[in-house]
Formats: C-alpha cells, sequence, structure tokens
C-alpha cells in the first residue's frame, strides 16, 4: 500500500504542473485563465498565445502524463519496497488517474487547472499506446466534420473504451475501468462546451474544421 499511496501522490503532484500556467511565468507572468475560455490547456493557450507557446504547453502536459502512467509505476523510489502483491497494470491506471486528477485540480494553482485533454494523451502513450492511433483518429476525424474541440476531445475518450472492449478476448479489468472512468470525468469537465454546443454557441476551430457547409 505505501508504493500504491506515494506513487499515486507523485502523479498528483506532477499533473499538477500546469504547462499553460509554467509557461506564462516564462513569458512574465501570464495566466491564460484570464484571457480567452479561462480554461488552462493546450485549446485556449493557441487561441491566445499562439502556436509557440501552446506547443510547450502540450510538450509539458502530454509528458507529465507518459512520466506518471509509464515510467513512474516501474520505478524503484528511495526508501520505498516494491509490492509484489500489488498489480503493475492497476498501479499504473491509478497513476494515470492521479496525474489527470493533478492536472484538473492542481493544488500549486488553487485547483484550478485544465481540463485533462492532453494529459490523458500522456497517459495513453503511457499505458497503451496502440491505443493511440485510433483515439487520435476519432479526435481528429470530429474535429474536421463538426469544427467542435470538447466534443472531440469527448468522443476520443469514449473510443479508448471501445478500444480496449475491442482489444481480445479478454479486455483488461483495469484498462476498461480507468477508460469508463476517464470518459466520464472528460464528459464533467467539458460540462460547459456540452452547454454552450446545446445553446449554439460553443466556439468553433475554423481552420479545422474541413467539412463545414460551404
Amino acid at each position: 500500500m505505501l508504493e500504491l499511496a506515494t506513487k499515486s501522490l507523485l502523479s498528483y503532484l506532477l499533473g499538477a504542473l500546469i504547462g499553460s500556467l509554467i509557461v506564462g511565468q516564462l513569458r512574465g507572468g501570464i495566466d491564460i485563465r484570464t484571457m480567452g475560455s479561462g480554461n488552462a490547456g493546450g485549446t485556449n493557450a493557441l487561441r491566445t498565445q499562439g502556436a509557440g507557446f501552446a506547443i510547450w504547453v502540450m510538450v509539458i502536459d502530454i509528458g507529465k502524463g507518459w512520466i506518471a502512467a509509464g515510467l513512474l509505476p516501474r520505478m524503484a523510489l528511495p526508501g520505498i519496497e516494491i509490492d509484489s502483491a500489488l498489480s503493475r497494470e492497476w498501479l499504473a491506471v491509478a497513476c494515470a488517474t492521479a496525474v489527470v486528477l493533478g492536472h484538473v485540480y492542481p493544488v500549486w494553482y488553487g485547483f484550478r487547472g485544465g481540463k485533462g485533454a492532453a494529459t490523458l494523451v500522456g497517459v495513453l502513450l503511457g499505458l497503451d499506446p496502440l491505443a493511440l492511433g485510433p483515439v487520435l483518429a476519432v479526435w481528429l476525424l470530429v474535429l474536421v466534420t463538426t469544427g467542435f474541440v470538447g466534443l472531440s476531445t469527448m468522443l476520443a475518450t469514449f473510443a479508448f473504451v471501445l478500444f480496449v472492449l475491442a482489444a481480445g478476448d479478454q479486455p483488461s479489468p483495469a484498462l476498461l475501468t480507468f477508460g469508463i472512468a476517464m470518459c466520464a470525468f472528460v464528459c464533467f469537465t467539458h460540462r460547459a462546451n456540452i452547454q454552450r454546443m446545446r445553446a449554439g454557441t460553443e466556439n468553433r476551430a475554423n481552420r479545422l474544421w474541413l467539412l463545414r457547409p460551404r
């Protein structure tokens, strides 16, 4: 239990290092939570600060997800014995969940973070890299047909659940549980986007909305 608790806590604290806020501090104290949509994620960073800023945000947020889900569960930490009774897959899922929660509710920044999309990309890279292909394909397909980034993210997360179910005769219980939980959580973090889409006021990524009506 000590290994589980320690690595989950470290994952949360890692997740709480928000890329947009770190880059903003290095750029003279910019806080994008006061700009655009008010979200501390990559989409708002791109819209308010440009591509250069957003790329570094994505590198940080994806990187921490990969470290938490892919590296940390296998690492030997000083003073922490490897728990032989603890499933490595369930430990990875616990760390993955913690890093996403840290990104959305960062202790360092008043519990006001992003929506977890980029961190989830890094998490999938750490948990199951093969899932990235279909998940990103669904994200891109929805984006070019609707122009809604939030909708793309929600359906891409659901696509991960379908990927786990289709991956074999015996789907991984850990990955399936994680996928369902993250699907519900991503919908929760995008609840404002859902309300705006229902009201017809949600912004579209016009440059990427390739199949819009002419």
